[in-house]
């Protein structure tokens, strides 16, 4: 059975301020067919957008039992399920480390629902990577690419996963544009 791949970002213009506007972006790819979503909202976060992509992404699958991984550039998103801080915060009452409540509970509980349907694995990527500049160091992004996620990426496997990082992204920003407009 093929694997699933999701390639996910987020995006908030003026996260933070008083008004802003957010965006996700989500790439599926299940062998050779792939399927390309986004969309936006205003008055968000950054991080909210990050849970957005991951969560609109395992929306769109039509069945349960995939084994699927999922590439993102948030730490937020990344860590929390790779260091099980979800775990801690149930066992918590929906409080992190800090004993506060966890900011976006309803979206977490929601992707940590999607996410136990399925055989998953997360795999971090560095975010607006552009490969084909003379001033980045792709050497040496490659190897914390491999240092965050082991070994098993070959180095074109690298460079493909950077440019849909970068499509993920531009899909985040076309969910701006379209909130904005």
């Amino acid at each position: 059975m093929a694997v699933l791949k999701l390639y996910t970002d987020g995006a908030c213009a003026n996260n933070q301020g008083d008004e802003n506007f957010g965006g996700w972006g989500t790439i599926l790819e299940y062998g050779e067919h792939t399927k390309e979503l986004h969309g936006g909202e205003a008055n968000t976060t950054n991080n909210r957008m990050e849970l957005k992509a991951v969560i609109e992404g395992f929306r769109a699958l039509k069945r349960e039992g995939l084994e699927v991984e999922v590439f993102s550039d948030s730490s937020y998103v990344m860590n929390c399920f790779r260091d099980k801080w979800y775990i801690s915060w149930q066992k918590n009452g929906w409080k992190n480390s800090k004993k506060q409540p966890v900011e976006n509970r309803e979206l977490w509980e929601e992707l940590i629902g999607l996410v136990s349907k399925h055989k998953v694995s997360f795999y971090r990527v560095k975010g607006h990577v552009n490969v084909e500049s003379k001033t980045a160091d792709i050497p040496k992004l490659y190897a914390k690419f491999k240092e965050w996620n082991g070994d098993r990426f070959t180095y074109e496997d690298f460079l493909y996963v950077t440019e849909k990082n970068n499509r993920a992204d531009e899909l985040a920003n076309m969910g701006i544009d379209e909130v904005r407009d």
